[in-house]
């Protein structure tokens, strides 16, 4: 049988460059009016019974290709389980990886896929929970509903969004995690939280780069998260929908949840620099992030991104716009594209399953100190 390529379907990104004999090389492809690529996500048919080699070989000008090294391909036969491929090596601007074939189809992604489909069929599910409210907070351009979910009945409003980069589908996995935990009516932490707070759940900022297979933009070929000093119904309605709805509720504590590409752990970055920078609110943000990492091994507070200096930061990206704009306690989860190397998984690396898992050890961490929020 002759070998198909397709990336003709939600979340899908890759260009046939070649096939000669066992080896197959590809490119990925930018992101729509966006110099940005990384993510890519495909199938290959008509392979059975063959080992074949892959060849990314643009990667040398992706958007970070210091998250090549050490990465390894993630790879799927039912869409379901995904593991990683062992011998993925980075060399010369190509990334490289062999799978023998054992059945007719096999998937490969940059990290496991979170399609629109799960994210309507985990909005819908939500909603049937008790005490659970929908709002569509607006469109994007490409006509896609922002979805959010409200629950609780306390006073502090607390706000989790994620999937700004559509590219980052880890972060809307840690979502599904959150979700599940605080509608479960039998959790008493679940419990004491929507006692103590109102909690604004956007489990995905950018159905359309998401649909797209996009990496890091948006319809129109724009960085969301560099837009909310101004957004725009022309160039970001997905920021301009959300940020007027936090400036209804208000917001005492945020969490934006992404991916990095070349740091192989789990961490938070801050909003050192804001204007408005307080010692008192900056601490109950190294509080949150010393007391993660005290309980869940998944965590670290070594590795990160360097603190801007004072006054410096960047109104533009959401944590810092948020804890100026509101006082609040914000701050912006990153999760690996690689592994967790501090407490590694060879055969899955770091997972939707972990992030799930984050997530509900992120909220029994807020759950101890919400009323200091």
């Amino acid at each position: 049988m002759t070998i198909s390529i397709s990336a003709a379907f939600d979340s899908g990104a890759i260009r046939l460059v070649g096939v000669e004999g066992d080896i197959v090389s590809l490119e990925i492809p930018t992101d729509h009016l966006s110099d940005f690529y990384q993510w890519f996500h495909f199938r290959v048919a008509g392979a059975r019974g063959r080992t074949l080699t892959f060849r990314i070989v643009n990667c040398a000008g992706s958007a970070y290709p210091m998250g090549w090294p050490g990465y390894r391909t993630r790879v799927s036969t039912d869409r379901e389980s995904w593991g990683t491929a062992p011998d993925t090596a980075y060399a010369d601007g190509v990334l490289t990886w062999t799978h023998a074939f054992e059945t007719d189809l096999a998937w490969f992604a940059y990290f496991q896929p979170y399609t629109m489909d799960r994210h309507d069929a985990l909005v819908t599910k939500a909603t049937l929970a008790e005490g659970v409210s929908h709002r569509q907070l607006g469109e994007t351009l490409d006509g896609r509903a922002i979805d959010c979910l409200t629950l609780g009945t306390g006073a502090k409003q607390v706000w989790l969004y994620a999937r700004q980069h559509p590219g980052e589908p880890m972060a809307e996995w840690w979502m599904e995690g959150a979700i599940e935990l605080l509608t479960d009516s039998a959790n008493a932490t679940a419990r004491a939280l929507r006692d103590k707070a109102t909690f604004h759940l956007v489990p995905n900022m950018n159905p359309d780069g998401s649909f797209r297979g996009h990496l890091r933009t948006n319809a129109a070929g724009v960085n969301l998260n560099r837009e909310w000093h101004a957004p725009t119904r022309e160039k970001s309605p997905e920021v301009l929908c959300v940020l007027g709805a936090m400036d209804a509720t208000g917001v005492d504590f945020a969490m934006d949840v992404h991916g990095d590409e070349a740091i192989p752990a789990n961490f938070i970055a801050g909003f050192e620099g804001i204007p408005s920078w307080t010692d008192a609110q900056g601490a109950k943000f190294t509080e949150f992030g010393r007391r993660l990492a005290a309980h869940t091994p998944d965590f670290q507070t070594e590795k990160g991104y360097a603190k801007s200096a004072p006054g410096t930061a960047n109104l533009s990206m959401s944590t810092n716009q948020v804890a100026e704009r509101f006082g609040a306690v914000a701050m912006t989860l990153e999760m690996p594209f690689k592994d967790h190397d501090a407490n590694p998984d060879p055969a899955h690396g770091w997972d939707g399953a972990r992030s799930k898992a984050l997530a509900v050890a992120c909220l029994e961490t807020l759950a101890g100190m919400i009323d200091e929020i």
